[in-house]
């Protein structure tokens, strides 16, 4: 998100927002509120993640008094959320988290943003506890008993005139750091994984309680090592709670985790068997494995062949695209192929077959895609 249009002082603490906070926080829109002086936003809405969600906060500044702290002005759902207000009975607490953010605010400083932001997540987390806690359930009471104790839980309650009353928990998963399990590892934040369990609001007339709606998730770079997508959540047993539940679920992720990362020595030994054939990759993937380029000839016709390996290989065979290096379209773009994946395969070949293979597979298909690319050359 370009930062492009603000005054320097309100442009420097959203920089630092944004590029060191543990949360990944998202510029939603931006605007002007003065007129005076033409052309400078001065407001703007932060999409904060919070319990696998966002929240949506309004940041209003002044540029005519830049002394004065901005405003932050909460979502219509949480009317309730007052945590600058001393006679908030009980919702919203006191001023004292916000001393250092507020009373001590200096515009020049380009933390403080930041600081105000993470204090006011913080008491919204709290805030959502309670009013959580507050619910007349008791198997959700019994729910937040057991697992309260657990780091990091976030819950969130939602209701409304349309939509019934819900009880959303985002729970974290494996207390261990995947990103040092990876050499190399690129990743900015730390990478996690999550199960979101959402229960209905039970009524006291209710019987028996169903089941909640469970969801795995994680944050989104963790696909380029392990998809979650690929995880079959185990079946929840009747008169089952959290507690129970977790254990399982964790033991199973940590396997699989264990083999993904497993599974990178196995792609780049892949790759590294395609060399002999194909000569050395133009580029190539070397944390996760999961592309590589390499620069071919079918006579005079030069081509290049882009590897696609997936988080399930050896299982599932890689596809591939090629891409001509003398053939361009009307835009100006180099002539490809559709993926190729439909070709001999096994995966309990040894690596040196499977890329033997492919090479025998190419050496026919160059010729199609050689065809192609002098039809489309005709064409324009």
């Amino acid at each position: 998100m370009s930062i492009d249009g603000f005054p320097p002082f309100i442009a420097a603490q959203l920089h630092y927002l944004l590029n060191q906070c543990t949360h990944s926080i998202k510029v939603d829109q931006v605007w002007s509120g003065s007129k005076y002086p033409p052309g400078l936003y001065d407001r703007f809405t932060l999409l904060i993640p919070y319990c696998l969600d966002f929240i949506r906060w309004d940041v209003i500044y002044n540029v005519e008094f830049p002394l004065a702290a901005p405003d932050v002005i909460f979502g219509p759902e949480d009317e309730d959320f007052h945590p600058l207000s001393a006679t908030s009975g009980g919702r919203g607490g006191d001023l004292k988290p916000f001393q250092k953010s507020l009373q001590d605010w200096n515009y020049k400083d380009p933390t403080l943003l930041l600081a105000l932001i993470q204090e006011l997540r913080d008491h919204y987390v709290s805030y959502q506890r309670k009013r959580v806690g507050e619910v007349d359930d008791d198997r959700l009471k019994f729910e937040i008993s057991t697992i309260v104790s657990r780091e990091g839980i976030e819950m969130h309650m939602s209701s409304g005139v349309e939509k019934p009353e819900e009880v959303k928990f985002a729970v974290p998963l494996l207390d261990k750091n995947i990103n040092k399990m990876v050499l190399g590892c690129p990743w900015r934040h730390q990478q996690k994984m999550y199960l979101q369990v959402i229960y209905p609001v039970s009524r006291k007339y209710m019987t028996a309680p169903s089941a909640p709606r469970l969801k795995l998730m994680s944050t989104p770079e963790l696909k380029a090592l392990f998809s979650v997508d690929d995880v079959k959540l185990p079946s929840w047993v009747e008169g089952m709670c959290m507690a129970e539940y977790l254990p399982h679920l964790e033991e199973t992720l940590e396997r699989q985790v264990l083999e993904a990362v497993s599974l990178i020595d196995v792609r780049r030994r892949f790759i590294e068997t395609l060399a002999p054939l194909f000569g050395r990759p133009v580029e190539a993937d070397s944390v996760f494995c999961r592309k590589a380029t390499f620069l071919a000839a079918s006579g005079a016709f030069i081509f290049l062949v882009h590897f696609l390996v997936s988080t399930q290989f050896p299982k599932q065979q890689p596809s591939m695209i090629l891409q001509s290096t003398q053939h361009f379209n009307n835009h100006g773009m180099p002539v490809k192929s559709t993926l190729l994946a439909d070709y001999p395969w096994s995966p309990r070949w040894e690596a040196s077959q499977m890329a033997e293979r492919i090479f025998e597979f190419l050496a026919d298909e160059s010729l199609n895609f050689k065809r192609y690319c002098n039809e489309s050359q005709l064409q324009h």
